[in-house]
């Protein structure tokens, strides 16, 4: 008997986002997640996502045990601004049970009706700078701090429940001997000459802070055309300032300005957390942000995790630019290896990026979708 039980209560909460651990217990390749920072998440008072969307977290039980889990999510940004009539649904973990998934799915399926959507989408979470998709290829290989990780029956699960495939992602990884300068250490110089532009480094954290709107703006611009893209707010803005400042290593942030000192084009590299956080099995103390340092200063696996160039300066060599003075860090720093996170198949802008670099695919994702009857 599958019973399903709608989180309220901090407790119930906190039940939520410790249940992959149990599931994933003995998984060498699954990262864990902050537990507290996961919490924080769901705290409508913390999460100024909640303004503008909603979500209803679920457990699925069977007697006493806890065998399932979903978050069913509506960004009402989406729905009313893009006419996107999509209901949401991540942090979905599930046992072996294609019933569970079942249940699961069905209540979300249920809220999407009630609330006059037109078809169901997931694993995804509020918007682009949330964890996507379920890995259907590379389960040897280790998750990162921005993905989500599950066992090969997740994907066989929406099969059989007659969900297709609604988007694709590629990870790839580029060891870093084989990325060669000459690639763009000539050619960025041009690029500085002719469109009067220039690179900007960080040894500081706070030094960053300035430049953060500017930062978003070019983001949104620059992936506005994709077909995940969801606006981010102010608020949200400043959320995921404080969220995320703390994991980045200055150095590896490179933004580009042109001879009005506008920015036009950024990369964001973080250190590789992957090991750190598994040390740390979602804890940060009181030993968890001793590993968390050690990886900011000591990682020699970086992950790329966001780059933006304005459209009017896309196809003009500004990535040539940023590149450039990855490599000198990288090369200064000792970095082995490169790791690229979820990209959508149908992205062939940063396709052709990468392209010079020997990447291979070393993990593929996706999304599965259901209309709502």
């Amino acid at each position: 008997m599958i019973t399903l039980k709608e989180v309220h209560k901090k407790k119930e909460v906190k039940a939520f986002v410790k249940f992959p651990f149990k599931l994933n217990k003995n998984s060498k390749h699954w990262v864990p997640p902050i537990i507290s920072e996961e919490i924080k998440t769901f705290n409508k008072k913390e999460n100024p996502v909640f303004n503008d969307a909603e979500a209803r977290l679920f457990l699925a039980y069977k007697g006493a045990e806890i065998v399932g889990r979903i978050a069913a999510i509506i960004n009402w940004l989406e729905v009313k601004d893009q006419a996107l009539k999509k209901m949401r649904f991540g942090w979905f973990d599930v046992i072996d049970d294609v019933d569970v998934t079942k249940v699961l799915l069905d209540k979300v399926l249920e809220i999407g009706k009630e609330n006059g959507l037109e078809f169901i989408e997931g694993p995804v979470g509020f918007s682009n700078l949330d964890k996507v998709g379920v890995v259907t290829e590379g389960f040897d290989q280790i998750g990162s701090m921005i993905t989500w990780h599950n066992p090969p029956y997740y994907a066989t699960h929406f099969e059989k429940l007659g969900y297709d495939v609604a988007k694709t992602y590629s990870e790839n990884i580029m060891e870093f001997k084989n990325i060669k300068s000459e690639f763009f250490s000539r050619i960025q110089g041009l690029i500085k000459k002719r469109y009067g532009l220039r690179a900007l480094n960080f040894t500081k954290n706070k030094d960053i802070l300035p430049h953060t709107d500017e930062m978003f703006d070019v983001f949104s611009k620059s992936h506005a055309v994709l077909s995940t893209f969801v606006e981010i707010n102010d608020e949200q803005r400043e959320y995921f300032k404080k969220k995320f400042i703390g994991f980045l290593n200055p150095e590896y942030v490179k933004f580009v300005l042109d001879k009005d000192d506008k920015l036009v084009g950024f990369g964001i590299v973080t250190p590789s957390y992957a090991e750190a956080l598994q040390k740390m099995n979602g804890r940060l103390f009181p030993f968890g942000i001793k590993h968390l340092l050690h990886a900011k200063k000591h990682a020699k696996t970086v992950t790329f995790y966001l780059i933006g160039v304005l459209p009017e300066y896309q196809n003009k060599g500004v990535t040539a630019i940023i590149f450039d003075e990855f490599h000198k860090t990288f090369t200064e720093k000792g970095i082995e290896l490169c790791v690229r996170g979820p990209e959508l198949d149908d992205n062939v802008a940063i396709q052709q990026i990468w392209k010079n670099f020997k990447p291979v695919i070393n993990k593929r994702r996706c999304t599965f979708k259901k209309d709502i009857a």
